[in-house]
């Protein structure tokens, strides 16, 4: 077995962010083996200390996004503790932030404080709209980035209203490109002894998302609620059986030449309606009908068996739990417990040399580590 390799070893990172995403990408930088110090509201702490859900060991919620880092309690308008972080992000090499653009500054924490007393330091600033800009000053959640960024109008079937993702996926993604632009941003450091400033808009981050969506507007067209199914592909979407909905996803000719066999109908890529990927989109529906009168006299697990013997995707539609604790999730090994409260969490994706690289702290107490305030630096 490979043992685990830590890439952001050495690397120290001063978090002052709250909530989803920046803690997310602080995680995932904590899980590369890098020093993460949580800056946290005395007495209170990150907000999502108080998100539910709760067991008698605290917020689940909070643990996942907070593993593998330090916490130590700062009053950021205090001029003693204004003075002792300066001196800690003077020995550190990433700063983390999601104030509303301007706030640093007005605490003296903005890039050019920083940058004053660390000219290498690496900063990433996650907002709603960027730095600047008529709209940098507006808030912004998660659902209102969904919502002005076109995810949410083109998210739904064509007959129901606008729809929200199930998941929080700006600010989450906008934690993913910022761990991306501060890894980014220490590679060219350590070429060219040069910090950064990383600016990360969730609005950017949630229009760069949608590249289907992107090249449809670029050919004149207006993305639109399609349901399940993809919006130029087809035979792509979920597909009735005799007991619930399978998801069959084909985007070639070849494979549409697999799965008509798999249905025994194999004169179907000869139909004129059926012959190309762009005839079987705009034949959606005719196409619909075919495949279900094969699909609805079988279960689920019958056409899995069917499918995946052939060699066509496809997939049961799962809930949560199916996904991540049946036999397929349970073999990913993403699970992470924590030792502390016990909490399960998803450990870090990416694999490294086959291993998955986690933290090595539990998720801390608020003001854990206030010891480490006064401590002598690293160097």
């Amino acid at each position: 077995m490979n043992a685990m390799k830590h890439l952001l070893a050495g690397v120290r990172v001063v978090d002052f962010s709250r909530v989803l995403a920046g803690p997310y990408a602080t995680a995932m930088l904590a899980d590369q083996g890098a020093e993460v110090i949580k800056i946290e509201m005395p007495g209170h702490g990150d907000d999502s200390r108080h998100l539910g859900p709760f067991t008698g060991t605290g917020s689940a919620y909070f643990t996942g996004l907070n593993r593998g880092k330090r916490s130590i309690e700062a009053d950021l308008k205090d001029p003693d503790h204004h003075a002792r972080l300066l001196q800690l992000i003077a020995d550190c090499d990433v700063v983390v932030e999601n104030f509303r653009p301007g706030v640093a500054a007005k605490l003296g924490l903005s890039y050019e404080d920083v940058k004053a007393i660390k000219p290498d330091v690496i900063y990433a600033s996650i907002s709603g709209f960027g730095q600047h800009g008529t709209q940098s000053q507006r808030p912004a959640y998660d659902t209102v980035i969904q919502a002005l960024s076109g995810l949410m109008a083109s998210t739904g079937f064509p007959d129901g209203s606008p729809t929200r993702v199930g998941e929080s996926i700006a600010d989450v993604s906008a934690g993913v490109f910022a761990a991306f632009g501060i890894s980014s941003a220490l590679f060219h450091r350590q070429t060219t002894g040069e910090g950064a400033h990383i600016d990360i808009p969730m609005l950017d981050v949630m229009l760069a998302m949608q590249p289907t969506n992107a090249s449809i507007h670029a050919a004149g067209s207006a993305p639109a609620r399609v349901g399940n199914r993809h919006p130029v592909s087809a035979p792509f979407d979920t597909y009735r059986a005799a007991d619930g909905l399978i998801v069959i996803a084909v985007a070639n000719d070849r494979l549409f030449g697999v799965l008509a066999d798999s249905l025994d109908k194999p004169s179907l890529p000869a139909d004129p309606r059926f012959a190309t990927d762009a005839q079987r989109s705009a034949n959606d529906e005719a196409l619909r009908t075919e495949i279900e009168e094969f699909t609805t006299g079988h279960t689920v697990d019958e056409l899995c068996t069917i499918f995946d013997a052939a060699g066509v995707p496809n997939s049961p539609v799962l809930d949560y739990a199916e996904a991540l604790d049946g036999p397929i999730g349970a073999s990913r090994d993403l699970a992470v417990e924590d030792e502390r409260t016990g909490h399960a969490y998803l450990g870090h994706p990416l694999l490294v040399d086959g291993v998955r690289p986690a933290s090595t702290l539990p998720a801390p107490r608020l003001g854990e580590h206030n010891a480490d305030f006064s401590a002598a630096p690293r160097h």
